[in-house]
């Protein structure tokens, strides 16, 4: 009977109850998109941004995050990247070795880290390939061949053809010294990257820097960072196994987590207020409704009707708003979203900014089940709990006084 009578009653008021619904599901169209736009976001930084070196995890040997030294390293890697392969989610696996050197052309001369790689698994884990942008990337064959940021090739007057001097220290102290081709030149758009990072064949760099056929890390990746994400426990079982640690995202990019928290963190607050003025929008017009229909109450308990059985009613009536509301800003914000992540969103005269985290500059927001629900029950929910205040003044009412009043 309270069900009936509380769905009734919110139709009483048509175009208070058109408002009040009007109200929560714009709020709650908002939150469904945003949230939506946040997440694809999120995640296509954090995959653009592993995917141009670092790869979705890393195995490593113990304190080499700490001070990358060349002698920590993984001597019998292949049973490894064996395991690892093999490892549901896990798409590819390739291994590197790196060190520090002083690179020179003519008077020039810069240090630069120096990352030898394996070019045929090498693409199966880092995009750098595409960001070519001067001659070509290491190709399988290739033996005295670099590529080097760009930021680099204009320190050093380096063009593609052009010959590079390399000095550094090998594993077992002796002189790394090489004549090196630059076969390309990259521009990944973060200016560390394309002044320190240089590129050559792992065979090349293992013979020259006295590696004896070890690396110092194996780069993971998998067809998504969060496939890789569900097979971090499988991978860190495989690192103990090996003597070594697994890294994943958040280790490898510490300062972009710590970004997309402070991001979230600021949006949440936003999130908040909206919330807290949508509740307080609802909770006046519904105590304005209980002063309207005081004389009614009393009416009601005077034949009978026990106060926490009208305190319920009215309860109910606010639950019936905010849930019809909801589920109104889940359909209008779904359906928007859907139509966003087929078109995708441009951001015109933001290439720059986004080519930092080397992201398109058109977002797709990513649907899901959090996005699409958190925003409008957390509005239901709140509503349920300021729905107490009405309840608990409807309690206190006392019939004789509530039927004389105006």
């Amino acid at each position: 009977m309270l069900v009936g009578l509380a769905w009734r009653n919110i139709w009483r008021q048509p175009h208070r109850t058109a408002l009040s619904l009007g109200s929560i599901a714009i709020a709650g169209t908002i939150t469904v998109f945003l949230l939506a736009l946040q997440q694809g976001a999120y995640g296509t930084m954090k995959e653009s941004v592993l995917k141009l070196m670092d790869g979705f995890a890393q195995l490593q040997p113990p304190g080499y995050a700490d001070d990358p030294d060349i002698r920590k390293s993984i001597p019998d890697y292949g049973p490894l990247i064996a395991d690892l392969v093999a490892l549901p989610g896990v798409t590819a696996a390739t291994p590197r070795a790196a060190s520090y050197a002083i690179l020179s052309n003519g008077p020039q001369s810069y240090g630069a880290a120096i990352i030898g790689i394996d070019p045929a698994s090498e693409a199966k884990v880092s995009n750098l390939g595409s960001t070519v942008t001067a001659g070509r990337y290491l190709q399988p064959g290739d033996e005295n061949a670099v590529v080097v940021g760009a930021g680099l090739a204009r320190n050093l007057k380096l063009k593609p053809g052009d010959s590079l001097t390399m000095l550094g220290s090998a594993q077992d102290g002796s002189i790394a010294a090489n004549i090196l081709k630059v076969a390309g030149i990259f521009s990944t758009g973060s200016p560390d990257l394309d002044r320190q990072v240089v590129e050559m064949p792992l065979a090349r760099f293992q013979q020259d820097f006295a590696m004896s056929g070890s690396v110092n890390l194996i780069a993971v990746s998998g067809e998504r960072l969060s496939d890789i994400n569900a097979a971090i426990p499988s991978l860190a079982r495989i690192a103990r196994k090996h003597d070594l640690v697994a890294r994943d995202w958040t280790q490898l990019q510490p300062a972009l987590h710590d970004a997309i928290l402070l991001d979230g963190s600021f949006s949440a607050l936003l999130y908040v207020s909206l919330v807290i003025i949508v509740v307080f929008i609802i909770l006046n017009t519904l105590l304005m409704s209980v002063l309207e229909r005081t004389r009614e109450f009393g009416m009601l308990m005077a034949i009978g009707m026990k106060p926490r059985q009208i305190g319920r009613m009215v309860w109910l009536e606010l639950l019936f708003l905010a849930g019809t509301g909801a589920v109104i800003g889940i359909a209008a914000g779904s359906a928007i979203t859907a139509w966003a992540t087929r078109q995708g969103i441009p951001f015109p005269g933001a290439e720059a900014l986004f080519s930092q985290w080397n992201m398109p500059s058109t977002l797709y927001p990513q649907l899901s089940l959090l996005s699409a629900t958190a925003g409008p029950l957390a509005i239901l929910v709140s509503v349920a709990i300021a729905g107490l205040i009405p309840y608990a003044r409807v309690r206190r009412l006392e019939p004789v006084t509530a039927m004389r009043s105006a």
